[in-house]
């Protein structure tokens, strides 16, 4: 029988956690290598790092509590309190590594128990460790501005300044050190419980269509098919499982918004939104121009594509379960791992081989977990680990076109991730307002080379019907995902909300968003269920649609003068959160506080969709 040890390591090598492949229909898909973080679970190499975490945020604790202000005013202010924040630094960069490792351990399987509660623990230690660091932050905003400027205009404490002053944007937030503690302790039985919850809830369903058993992207994959008759039952399949769990679901969304409005309240936020605006370093005014500009686009946007999509189905409105599915009479095949690796890639080349080279790497050296597997985090995502190690990508991948736009979406954020990387684990992270900027790029491009490369007109119509769909779900439908939100946590003000209202507010928002030509059958009011980010961050669907609508104002300057642009890209990326998005998006003549900002990147939808009326016109 083996050891412990031993059979941690083969339970993390057949879940992909040591790198290989899975042999599937669609080739060999690589699986990501987690022994680039620690070798394993039970590792000494991870036992030991956890508990120098633990000793090293006691021992920064006992070396500076209380005394930050006193550093400041000290002989060289910018020396010592700038070794205190390179330690801090450390040490942070240290506990991302550890919680890192567990959540990638953890994603890879949710359900198993196993690694729940590897990760439940770890995360556990983890809250009560860094709770010894809170004093770190909130002393450095008590320091007087004048007396934190003068000490901030030498090196070392200089290189820290972005860090700094963007720290000293949560000081009207603050609470007292001991409530701050409090907090921070209780959020691992508090949100991140109900977190972790509604993980193992979603990981756990199960599916089932035409007598065959599906986990939750297999079967949402289904709504994807050409045959109409396996949309319809996938759609009903998913309605009948979301609805015996709509309790759950329920329960889970009225805590978290409960949860929410306590923080808020006793941190002194006026709006449900504006602790997400702090956190993105976004204006409310700004997101506000941005979500009145794309509701008020919905007529000239997903209004008029479904209109259109439903005259090439023969319908006078499309069912639900149609909204995604692929134009009729077009061939749709199956796209292999590696021609979607180098259709990528290629893309990324084109416009910078440096670009492509980052990329490369997430396939050399096994960044990426690809397939499909029972348990397995649904959805994707490209997660950054912590700037001495390197991102991590996770998909799901199916052979899909829209799979093919995945893979370039997460490689643009591992990009970015890897150019902001040198700016330290403080500094590295990027506001959500600018997190979607690199990825919604890398699916420009790859969109745009596959285009400029296809003749044939029928395949050519499909492709910009799937981009048209794409930009309406990351405009429309997140801004839509927005307005739910809100009145979902402005709701719950006034008491618990029943799954039968919550579903209410689902249709209302939904029914507005996708226009009179799509019919939203029973069943549909409870797909707000499996929406991760409602959950794990809320508000954060906004970001999407900013993203998008930069992106493309941003491919519009790169169209027309393409000359420095692609250093003043990277410049872009590179910063990572050391500039502020307005002083980002300055060398390119953009402005997001300009009314019309907004319009450049929705007229580009727009365009796609014109061009779309007009094949049909000359069809």
């Amino acid at each position: 029988m083996p050891s412990s040890f031993d059979f941690q390591n083969d339970l993390l090598l057949n879940h992909g956690a040591s790198g290989g492949t899975a042999q599937t229909e669609f080739g060999a898909l690589p699986e990501w290598n987690l022994t680039h973080l620690y070798p394993g679970m039970d590792s000494e190499a991870f036992k030991s790092d956890l508990a120098k975490a633990e000793a090293e945020c006691k021992a920064l604790a006992e070396a500076y509590r209380g005394k930050l202000d006193a550093l400041v005013r000290g002989d060289r202010p910018a020396d010592t309190l700038g070794k205190a924040v390179k330690r801090y630094e450390a040490v942070e960069d240290l506990l991302g590594r550890l919680m890192s490792y567990a959540g990638l351990i953890y994603a890879g399987d949710t359900t198993d128990p196993v690694r729940a509660k590897f990760y439940g623990d770890t995360q556990e230690r983890l809250t009560a460790a860094s709770s010894e660091l809170l004093f770190f932050g909130l002393e450095l905003n008590r320091i007087d501005d004048a007396v934190m400027d003068k000490a901030m205009s030498e090196e070392p404490l200089a290189h820290y300044r972005p860090w700094i002053e963007d720290l000293r944007k949560d000081k009207p937030y603050q609470l007292e050190d001991n409530i701050e503690k409090l907090f921070h302790e209780k959020s691992v039985t508090g949100r991140s419980a109900w977190n972790r919850l509604f993980d193992e809830t979603i990981a756990t369903l199960r599916f089932t269509i035409r007598g065959e058993e599906l986990a939750i992207e297999p079967i949402l994959n289904k709504l994807q098919d050409p045959d109409e008759s396996v949309r319809k039952d996938a759609s009903d399949a998913l309605a009948k499982t979301f609805k015996e769990n709509l309790r759950t679901f329920t329960l889970i969304t009225n805590t978290l918004a409960k949860d929410k409005e306590i923080s808020d309240r006793w941190r002194g936020f006026e709006d449900v939104a504006d602790s997400r605006h702090l956190a993105n370093r976004v204006e409310r005014e700004v997101v506000e121009a941005l979500v009145s500009a794309v509701q008020e686009a919905y007529p000239r946007l997903s209004h008029r594509y479904y209109a259109l999509k439903a005259k090439w189905f023969g319908k006078d409105k499309l069912d639900h379960w149609d909204r995604n599915a692929p134009l009729p009479k077009v061939e749709q095949r199956t796209i292999a791992w590696d021609e979607a690796k180098e259709t990528v890639l290629s893309a990324y080349s084109a416009f910078s081989p440096r670009m492509a080279d980052i990329a490369r790497r997430f396939f050399d050296e096994s960044w990426i977990d690809a397939p499909t597997r029972p348990g397995k985090a649904p959805g994707a995502f490209a997660h950054p680990t912590v700037p001495s190690a390197h991102p991590y990508v996770l998909l799901n991948y199916q052979g899909k076109p829209r799979d093919v736009m995945t893979l370039a979406h997460e490689l643009g954020h591992g990009v970015h991730q890897v150019l902001a990387a040198p700016n330290g684990a403080l500094m590295a992270p990027t506001p959500l307002t600018l997190a979607e900027t690199a990825s919604v790029f890398g699916e420009m491009l790859t969109f745009r080379r596959l285009l400029d490369q296809t003749t044939d007109k029928v395949q050519r119509k499909a492709m910009l019907a799937a981009k048209v769909e794409d930009m309406l779900n990351t405009v429309v439908r997140q801004i839509a995902f927005y307005s739910f939100e809100r009145k979902v946590h402005l709701e719950r003000r006034n008491g618990e909300l029943t799954a039968d209202k919550v579903c209410e507010l689902w249709m209302s928002v939904q029914d507005e968003s996708l226009g009179p030509s799509v019919r939203l059958g029973p069943g549909y009011e409870s797909f707000w269920t499996y929406i991760p980010h409602f959950i794990h961050s809320p508000f954060y669907v906004y970001a999407y649609a900013f993203g998008d609508c930069l992106v493309n104002s941003l491919y519009g300057i790169y169209e027309r003068s393409s000359e420095g642009f692609v250093d003043r890209y990277f410049a872009l990326l590179s910063a990572g959160g050391t500039k502020h998005y307005s002083e980002l998006l300055a060398p390119f003549g953009l402005n997001a506080r300009d009314p019309s900002f907004w319009q450049i990147g929705l007229s580009m939808i727009e365009r796609l969709i014109g061009e779309l009326e007009d094949m049909e016109k000359d069809a």
